[in-house]
């Protein structure tokens, strides 16, 4: 199996904690409500994991893959409420850098859906 994808995309699963952990470090400067505070935390403690799971798949764990994939189309969906939602509770700041995640997620999603990349992880029972 081709490492290469799995390079990426964990690279872009840290460039999420990263975002996600200077967030935090943004909030406790100049505040934020629990809102900020929860959502900060969820989004650095998932990318940790997701970070892991890329690991998995790039070892061919067909359900770490398919963890990936869901949460690369479900997640962008999910920020483009927050970002669209009049009184969410996020600050302006707040609603950029889930932008930002968005967008790293988002290209995940085209580089664990690409046909080379599916067919690497066959489902049970076809042959190859």
């Amino acid at each position: 199996m081709d490492k290469k994808p799995w390079n990426l995309v964990r690279a872009l699963f840290v460039a999420v904690l990263v975002v996600s952990v200077a967030t935090l470090g943004v909030a406790a400067v100049i505040g934020g409500n629990w809102v900020v505070w929860l959502r900060g935390a969820a989004v650095a403690a998932a990318s940790v994991w997701l970070v892991a799971l890329a690991g998995q798949a790039a070892r061919g764990k067909r359900s770490a893959y398919l963890r990936i994939r869901f949460i690369s189309l479900a997640a962008p969906i999910g920020i483009v409420l927050i970002l669209l939602a009049p009184d969410s509770g996020y600050p302006d700041w707040m609603k950029a850098e889930q932008g930002v995640v968005g967008v790293l997620v988002a290209a995940v999603a085209v580089i664990v859906n690409r046909r080379a990349v599916r067919e690497a992880f066959p489902k049970r029972g076809k042959l190859g």
